[in-house]
């Protein structure tokens, strides 16, 4: 490259050079071409020798030459920041999941993670009261359900015929006299 285009190059650069994208996301290195006038240069010879659709031109602020349609498009613009945005998303998504899995609770009694259910359910505003002992998961939770519910049921449940003392004539409350 000659002075002459160095100059203008360096000159231009306000309004040729893409920008960085403002994001605050780290690893996206998409430049933003949206203000960016693509400028193209070339040679009367390169034209000769090899046509105006032939890898004669070079866009400022790169370097060799390309073809016209090469020289125009900008690979490293919208199209990779929306890529790179998205892998962004994906690694914080992913990122957050991983810290919240950190933080679930482990049964105090067999040792198994919380499931969401139970953990929402020992953690919602209010539903503490209903939950039952805290430490333990939603199987132990329920195994303790359910020994409660039979006690209450056995203690509750009248007896049967069988566990009755067997009745003896002429005692309780009418008794013949004979």
């Amino acid at each position: 490259m000659s002075a002459a285009p160095a100059v203008l190059e360096e000159s231009g650069r306000r309004y040729w050079a893409p920008r960085r994208y403002d994001t605050f996301e780290r690893g996206i290195t998409a430049l933003d071409y949206g203000q960016a006038v693509p400028v193209l240069v070339t040679t009367l010879e390169q034209l000769q020798e090899h046509g105006a659709d032939g890898p004669v031109w070079r866009r400022l602020g790169r370097t060799g030459e390309q073809t016209l349609t090469a020289a125009l498009d900008n690979p490293d613009g919208d199209a990779l920041y929306r890529a790179q945005a998205a892998r962004a998303d994906e690694r914080a998504a992913q990122r957050r999941a991983a810290e919240q899995e950190a933080q679930r609770p482990v049964c105090r009694r067999c040792g198994q993670k919380f499931t969401d259910e139970r953990w929402e359910e020992t953690t919602a505003r209010g539903g503490a009261w209903t939950a039952g002992d805290l430490t333990v998961c939603g199987t132990c939770h329920a195994d303790d359900v359910a020994r409660e519910q039979a006690a209450r049921l056995q203690a509750a449940a009248p007896l049967l015929e069988d566990d009755r003392e067997p009745a003896r004539p002429g005692r309780g409350l009418f008794r013949r006299c004979g």
